[in-house]
């Protein structure tokens, strides 16, 4: 990889995480942020994965990353970039801070180093090595040892953040931290610099976790003499509670909000609008958010998770989702609980969705509602439905079966109507069919209203379920 040039994007920004787990929803957040900045000013989104922790970093995890950004729509306009196959480019940069006089090499044992660390802080200072202003010997260059950058003394280092504001640190409180291991291996602020400068990274957007590694990432750029991106740490995710997010708070992993049952349009939406406002605008589309993402929006508090809020913004974009698709999430929902698949399944669940789709606020929802559609025949009919279909109500539904028979048009609107005339020549209200029709049908399963339930089921179904439950009651 080479230095940015000229014709690369104004705006670059970059989601970074560290492949030792899943895809935190506080992550996805991050990663939602910096494509819509990105979006907003038409420049690059890219994604580099910091496995230089070889022993943490697992390829289970760095997939479970990807799952996690793909499910959610948020794709990298370049290949992704992995730290740890960079080290050769990270060490270069650290023999060129040697030779500036901006690092050191620190002989100093691991055991004097704790001990000398342990005086500073009964001593109430910072830690200093005593390699800090001492030349090695060519016999010392023989020995394993760390490189430690050298921060400037005195002074301080002050971030122009554009969510936190102005934030200083005195040099003298922060030590000169460790860039090259003993063993040659790269540190986390080292590489992060260099990968940021290599890939033209204009715009560092993460969690406010990270600021104090803006301080020391700062220092090395300037010694550098390379340009400081624009920094701007966000507040991380807390609970309800107003605590920090925890397992005791529900879902924090990116697939566990897709297993139950939130669409990723609806997760965009909501993350959006966590820790970032637009006036009042709660319910918006993609393309708006990447219109009007900005930085100026993000709010210093920390952001409560409200799944009640979740639940709302998911119902409306379930109400606008296309119903094919939709079909095919709440199959995939139906499979997984372990339905067997029927022929005719997916087209009855996805006549009947236009119908329930407006009550559920989840694809687990639309699965309990549509599961009438999927009973084999014949459907056994729980007690309650069967003293429904006891009597004069039994015979009712078989005058109602064999008017149906002959009623050829399965549209909705046309069942309601022939429905309203047949309630009208039995002489009763329609609350004296409704009950036993829908005992009949679904054998005592939530559904919609009866003409709705006919049309999602079909005529042949209808008419095949209204024949099984007659013939069990007689």
């Amino acid at each position: 990889m080479t230095s940015p040039s000229a014709s690369m994007p104004e705006v670059v920004t970059r989601f970074a995480p560290s492949p030792t787990g899943f895809l935190h929803i506080g992550g996805a957040r991050t990663a939602l942020f910096n494509y819509l900045y990105a979006q907003r000013h038409n420049g690059k989104f890219l994604v580099r994965v910091e496995d230089t922790d070889r022993e943490r970093s697992t390829e289970a995890a760095v997939q479970a990353i990807f799952d996690g950004l793909s499910w959610l729509g948020l794709f990298a306009d370049d290949e992704p970039v992995f730290q740890h196959a960079r080290a050769d480019r990270h060490r270069e940069v650290v023999n060129e801070l040697l030779e500036r006089g901006a690092a050191y090499r620190d002989f100093t044992s691991a055991e004097e180093t704790g001990r000398l660390r342990d005086l500073a802080k009964a001593e109430r200072r910072t830690f200093e090595s005593p390699w800090r202003d001492r030349a090695p010997t060519v016999d010392d260059l023989t020995q394993a040892h760390v490189v430690r950058f050298r921060r400037p003394l005195p002074g301080q280092v002050v971030v122009e953040d554009e969510v936190q504001g102005t934030v200083s640190w005195a040099n003298e409180d922060l030590d000169d931290l460790v860039l090259l291991r003993s063993d040659g291996a790269p540190t986390y602020n080292l590489a992060v610099v260099v990968d940021d400068h290599d890939m033209g990274v204009t715009h560092v957007i993460r969690g406010d976790d990270h600021l104090n590694n803006a301080a020391r990432q700062s220092l090395i750029y300037d010694a550098l003499g390379w340009t400081r991106p624009t920094f701007a740490h966000i507040p991380l995710i807390h609970g309800p509670d107003g605590a920090k997010l925890s397992k005791r708070h529900g879902a924090q992993a990116v697939h566990e909000y897709a297993e139950m049952g939130y669409l990723p349009e609806a997760m965009r939406n909501y993350l959006a609008r966590l820790g970032w406002s637009h006036g009042d605008d709660e319910l918006f589309s993609d393309a708006q958010a990447a219109e009007w993402f900005d930085l100026a929006g993000v709010g210093k508090a920390p952001a409560r998770l409200d799944f009640d809020k979740l639940a709302h913004v998911n119902a409306h974009w379930i109400r606008l989702a296309d119903d094919d698709r939709l079909a095919k999430l709440t199959l995939d929902v139906h499979l997984a609980r372990g339905h067997a698949l029927g022929p005719d399944d997916e087209v009855r669940l996805t006549r009947a969705l236009p119908f329930i789709k407006d009550r559920a606020k989840t694809t687990l929802e639309l699965a309990d509602q549509t599961a009438f559609v999927l009973k084999p025949r014949p459907i056994a009919i729980e007690p309650k439905g069967r003293d429904l279909l006891a009597g004069e109500a039994g015979e009712r539904i078989g005058r109602l079966r064999d008017r149906l028979a002959l009623f050829e048009s399965w549209d909705v609107f046309a069942l309601e109507a022939e429905l309203r005339v047949f309630a009208e020549e039995e002489a009763v209200g329609f609350g004296k069919i409704g009950p036993a029709a829908r005992a009949a049908l679904t054998g005592g399963s939530t559904s919609p209203d009866i003409a709705k339930t006919l049309a999602a089921l079909g005529r042949e179904e209808s008419l095949g379920r209204l024949n099984d439950a007659l013939q069990q009651t007689i």
